[in-house]
């Protein structure tokens, strides 16, 4: 059965915070200016990104509310809460180990009728994957009116207060205290924010509508190693061990929470092993390049969009850059929101035609997966 995206929302938290101001958030490690973020920054392309806090780090939005503030986003007199049969919510920084991340959307949302709830977290995939569900849901019965969700509260894992007991400990050793680039690399490519999408069998009769032809999504974690990781550490043979493996004590002073990536592997193998998964859906799909009319990558970094381009080139299958639409420089990388943040801006561009094709790709580096799925505007 058809399947149709006939709504797309979002919300930002407060507003837009410039590079010059990202540390008056998040804060300054061992009170002094990062070393690093000046030339993390000229590499990545991000100019402007949003935080859920204010400038004296507090919180100003939970992940679940920014959640449920895009969702509502997707209601009016014809569709509201109680006409949803389904919430699938997915991200990759929720605030809590149990109720699910799911839940605690849902308990935020106005309305009196039950629904389907179910949580996905992960990473950058975990957006699709709660679109996966929504629309495998969707086709199994038509009448069924399903919300997608991914949001993200990344600000939790980069103030300096949680670097702050590792930055004394190596003070304290007469060490510069300076964090690993693995450690601190992250802390300015990442952004807060929610996005939703509403998922129904038949078009929006108003509108612009989206028919979702398919959705894929693989994983190389049996042959790689683990490249980013949280609550987590890595020891020196490359294995990952989780924060409940650890004393209290070390929570802090290895800041075990924050949000590390291996950044060499990062740079050797995320495009080749996105674009050795893009040639095998082509053949799969039965389609080429030639046939995208819009291609939404999901970048963490703007360095990646030549290195994704020459990788499709050396393999005769590249997409002119007319066709690319990224958001990546003034949103900044919201992990498993971004494919949905690009989806929801296009649609409301005013640039779409009926009989487009949308092509949306969704590398994660936790341990190499991807996603991607094809869309006809109609």
């Amino acid at each position: 059965m058809d399947v149709f995206i006939t709504r797309a929302a979002g919300f930002m938290p407060n507003e837009p915070v410039g590079n010059d101001d990202m540390e008056q958030y998040l804060g300054m490690i061992d009170g002094k200016p990062s070393r690093a973020k000046n030339i993390i920054l000229r590499r990545n392309g991000i100019y402007q990104r949003y935080y859920a806090l204010d400038k004296d780090g507090n919180v100003t939005h939970t992940n679940h509310q920014m959640a449920a503030n895009a969702i509502r986003k997707l209601f009016d007199n014809n569709i509201t809460a109680d006409d949803i049969n389904l919430f699938a919510c997915g991200t990759a920084s929720p605030e809590q180990l149990v109720p699910s991340h799911g839940v605690m959307v849902h308990g935020e949302l106005e309305g009196q009728n039950n629904a389907e709830v179910v949580s996905f977290a992960g990473s950058c995939c975990t957006g699709v994957d709660a679109l996966k569900y929504a629309y495998l849901t969707v086709a199994l019965n038509p009448k069924v009116n399903a919300v997608a969700s991914a949001s993200e509260r990344l600000s939790a894992w980069m103030r300096a207060s949680y670097f702050q007991k590792e930055a004394e400990m190596l003070s304290q050793l007469d060490k510069k205290p300076m964090l690993a680039f693995e450690k601190e690399f992250l802390r300015w490519m990442l952004s807060d924010g929610a996005y939703a999408l509403l998922l129904q069998g038949k078009p929006n009769p108003d509108g612009i509508s989206l028919l979702i032809d398919w959705i894929e999504i693989t994983s190389f974690a049996n042959t790689r190693e683990t490249c980013m990781y949280a609550g987590a550490d890595k020891d020196q043979d490359g294995n990952v061990k989780g924060w409940s493996m650890y004393d209290e004590q070390e929570w802090l002073t290895k800041s075990i929470f924050a949000v590390k990536q291996d950044t060499r592997m990062l740079s050797e193998l995320i495009v080749k092993l996105g674009v050795d998964y893009f040639e095998q859906l082509q053949k799969k799909h039965s389609f080429t390049s030639d046939d995208i009319d819009w291609f939404l990558p999901h970048l963490s970094s703007m360095l990646f969009k030549n290195m994704i381009m020459e990788e499709l080139a050396n393999r005769n299958m590249s997409i002119d850059e007319s066709k690319w639409f990224v958001n990546l420089p003034y949103i900044g990388n919201i992990a498993s929101a971004s494919a949905f943040a690009m989806t929801e801006e296009l649609v409301h561009s005013g640039k779409l035609k009926k009989g487009q094709k949308i092509l949306v790709m969704v590398p994660e580096s936790a341990r190499f997966s991807y996603c991607y799925f094809m869309m006809t505007v109609c």
